[in-house]
């Protein structure tokens, strides 16, 4: 782990993992970071979500040099990063899910890359499923241009490439660098002092679990400061090893999705939105029954 315990020195990263019931994955997670990262200071700060599976304890007693941080109750990731967050000592903080393992020196990277660009507020790694494919970090707000787009399948029109750049999502091919609107909570790398500019000096905690990344990511663009993919930064993501099944997470995203955009762009543009992305999912759904559940869902 980097070296901590010198005196007159800043730390560069706190990285924040949030326990729940994970064990094996956490300590994955753990082992990945000191074998991959090298040539920067760092502490890693466990905040355990009252896990039953075993006891947290055990963490300690496999990595003496981690903070643990035991709390009573759930707290959901939000608040369980926040209390993570009130006990780092670094310049910069990134997010980890327990479900990641790095496999270059991505903190490193993330940190340089922030280091030398002070208009980007969040920077995102490169995530990969354990077959190598890459996963669909990258996000767009939703706005009734897109959708439009995307429904009277406007984007067609211009090359493959362009496609990925305006809409990201599934779009993109994720081999370069850019600018999203937002990124998953997953590998989520920010400045401290910047969390001074956000409501409440704090990461937004309206939400358990799920979709609070896209809120996170108004805040910081509220804040005049810029989403960045760093496609040269790269972990692999256990892709929902670490929470509940694909119907509920849905459910809960899709929901969270919609408190969002009511809270930053009003109820009338919120209905358009529902009612675009409604209708999208209904014509899906004639290829894939699955998207009919999603439509109702935007309906509801």
């Amino acid at each position: 782990m980097g070296t901590f315990n010198r005196t007159n020195f800043i730390m560069e990263v706190t990285i924040i993992i949030i326990n729940y019931n994970t064990f094996q994955l956490t300590y994955n997670c753990i082992q990945s970071v000191i074998k991959n990262t090298i040539g920067i200071d760092y502490e890693i700060i466990l905040v355990d979500n009252a896990s039953t599976e075993c006891n947290p304890d055990e963490f300690k007693e496999q990595y003496p040099q981690i903070t643990l941080i035991k709390s009573p109750i759930n707290l959901g990731f939000a608040k369980g990063n926040n209390l993570g967050i009130k006990e780092a000592k670094g310049k910069y903080i990134l997010l980890l899910n327990s479900d990641t393992e790095l496999i270059n020196n991505a903190i490193k990277i993330g940190y340089e890359k922030l280091n030398t660009e002070p208009t980007i507020g969040v920077l995102t790694c490169k995530l990969i499923h354990p077959n190598g494919q890459p996963q669909s970090v990258c996000q767009r707000f939703p706005t009734i241009t897109l959708e439009l787009i995307e429904l009277l399948r406007l984007h067609k029109l211009i090359s493959l490439q362009k496609q990925g750049e305006l809409l990201l999502g599934s779009f993109f091919s994720y081999e370069y660098s850019i600018y999203p609107d937002w990124v998953w909570g997953t590998f989520f790398m920010f400045r401290k002092a910047d969390l001074q500019k956000l409501t409440n000096q704090q990461l937004c905690e309206d939400f358990f679990m799920y979709g609070e990344d896209m809120e996170w990511c108004y805040q910081f663009k509220m804040a005049h400061l810029r989403t960045y993919y760093c496609a040269d930064a790269q972990i692999v993501h256990h892709l929902g090893k670490s929470g509940f099944g694909d119907n509920f997470k849905k459910d809960i995203i899709i929901q969270n999705e919609i408190k969002t955009l009511k809270k930053y762009k009003g109820l009338f543009y919120t209905f358009v939105i529902r009612l675009l992305k409604s209708l999208k999912f209904l014509i899906q759904s004639l290829k894939n029954k699955s998207c009919y559940r999603i439509a109702k869902l935007y309906l509801n």
